[in-house]
């Protein structure tokens, strides 16, 4: 592997230590690399994963796709549509579940075994606190080293990492060169490393909110920086206060080595877009009867249940619903579901995708917090 890297540093800069030293590991189009590892004869070749494309009439949307494939424009969540488009020889495969999760299950027990603390925060990337195993961010270069190499070795896949004196920072810092990257930033050198970056790396900031910054004549994190704080709290509120501490870098989360999901869901994209009700009805039943066993088997119950309606020209709405206690009878849930489900009905729309996601999770008594 190429085990590309960096130190960000300014010239002539002294060695600090940072009260933290935390890693952010991304592993590299994770879907498509464990394809491309069970097939070798793909590599080198655009490889889609996510849904049939059916000659440009597919309904799903990419998952992920790997490097060769963004060559050509195609991107997470794009339609399966676009993507055959934009590149019909590539090689469009469905989402395989369980072989994803064995296989990032195998490489968290290796993260774990460097970590003094280990935040899994999807099926592809992790935080760990090695605060205590590195003694600087040398040490801790060497530690992503040695990471890498074992990923390697093991699981024939490579992942980008960053690391800095706090979450933010490396996150940001795992994307700064991919694939296969690795890139270091030092307290001291946060800020200069942050400035040029555009200002939709940081947390928070999407496309609307990004489309008001720019408006605002704010286009790199070191224009947010020295931004008048009052003028974004009077724009954005709270959010606003916020954005300004994280473009100066400040992050004081910490990595918790616990993790509790937030919710649990399903969609359904229908092979073509669809006004009839009974079906809509009927796939948002099978969708939350599914969900319903997700939170049951996970050990939680929810008090929060809502529905996503995609409509044929993408255009998506959620309405929720947060009942009064939790483990509520499943026709009494049934006739909820229904109730968020018809006001999108009534316009006589044709229907895309539905959607049902479970939240507010309460463990149930004697579960143990999933890790």
């Amino acid at each position: 592997m190429s085990n590309l890297f960096m130190r960000h540093t300014e010239a002539g800069s002294r060695e600090a230590v940072s009260s933290r030293i935390i890693m952010h590991v991304d592993l590299d189009a994770f879907f498509a690399a464990v394809e491309e590892r069970e097939h070798p004869e793909y590599r080198g070749r655009p490889v889609v994963v996510g849904a049939d494309p059916k000659e440009g009439r597919g309904r799903g949307v990419v998952s992920t796709c790997n490097y060769e494939a963004r060559r050509f424009g195609i991107r997470s969540a794009m339609p399966i549509s676009r993507a055959w488009r934009l590149c019909k020889d590539a090689i469009f495969l469905p989402v395989n579940h369980e072989l994803y999760q064995k296989v990032s299950s195998s490489i968290i027990m290796i993260l774990r075994s460097y970590a003094d603390k280990l935040e899994q925060v999807g099926i592809d990337e992790a935080f760990l606190d090695v605060s205590k195993r590195a003694k600087d961010f040398t040490g801790a270069g060497e530690l992503a080293k040695a990471i890498k190499r074992k990923i390697a070795e093991k699981e024939r896949l490579t992942c980008s990492v960053g690391i800095g004196p706090n979450k933010l920072v490396a996150k940001i810092a795992s994307d700064y060169h991919k694939p296969d990257g690795l890139t270091i930033v030092e307290e001291k050198d946060v800020k200069a490393f942050l400035a040029p970056l555009p200002v939709e790396k940081l947390w928070g900031v999407g496309r609307k909110t990004k489309v008001r910054l720019n408006a605002m004549g704010i286009c790199t994190i070191g224009d947010l920086a020295s931004y008048h704080n009052a003028k974004l709290r009077d724009e954005f509120g709270a959010f606003g206060v916020e954005f300004h501490r994280m473009a100066h870098g400040i992050d004081n989360s910490e990595v918790v080595e616990e993790w509790t999901p937030k919710s649990f869901s399903r969609e359904h994209t229908f092979e073509e877009d669809t006004g009839d009700q009974n079906l809509i009805y009927t796939t948002a039943d099978r969708l939350f009867e599914e969900v319903e066993r997700d939170v049951e088997r996970n050990g939680f119950t929810f008090q929060t249940l809502t529905v996503k309606i995609r409509y044929e020209d993408f255009e998506t709405h959620t309405r929720s619903r947060t009942l009064q206690s939790p483990a509520a009878k499943p026709n009494a849930l049934k006739e909820v579901l229904h109730e968020l489900v018809s006001p999108f009905l009534e316009s006589g729309r044709k229907v895309r995708l539905v959607g049902v996601s479970a939240s507010s999770l309460s463990m149930k008594a004697g579960q143990k917090t999933l890790i």
